[in-house]
């Protein structure tokens, strides 16, 4: 037996262990925020930016920024959903 061969039975014996669930359910959280709200986490991400841009409000999203970001979120959040469930 390859140790390639002992890694995918380990994987498909393990359902996830239980730290593998909290990074799940923070994952579901930030798909939750990425599809309520995006501004949120454009203002949470300002401190980070303060050492590459003069201006916050000029890198500010447009419009259909924040719609693409919705998507996005939408299909991580349902990613997230369906790990969760195979996890359990």
């Amino acid at each position: 037996m390859s140790a390639s061969d002992q890694l995918r039975g380990y994987a498909a014996e393990s359902g996830g262990g239980p730290m593998s669930i909290v990074f799940l359910c923070l994952f579901i959280a930030m798909g939750l925020c990425l599809v309520v709200r995006p501004q949120l986490l454009w203002k949470l991400n300002r401190p980070l930016q303060r050492p590459f841009v003069r201006d916050y409000d000029a890198t500010e999203p447009t419009p259909a920024g924040y719609a693409i970001q919705r998507v996005v979120g939408v299909l991580f959040l349902g990613m997230a959903v369906w790990m969760l469930v195979q996890a359990l």
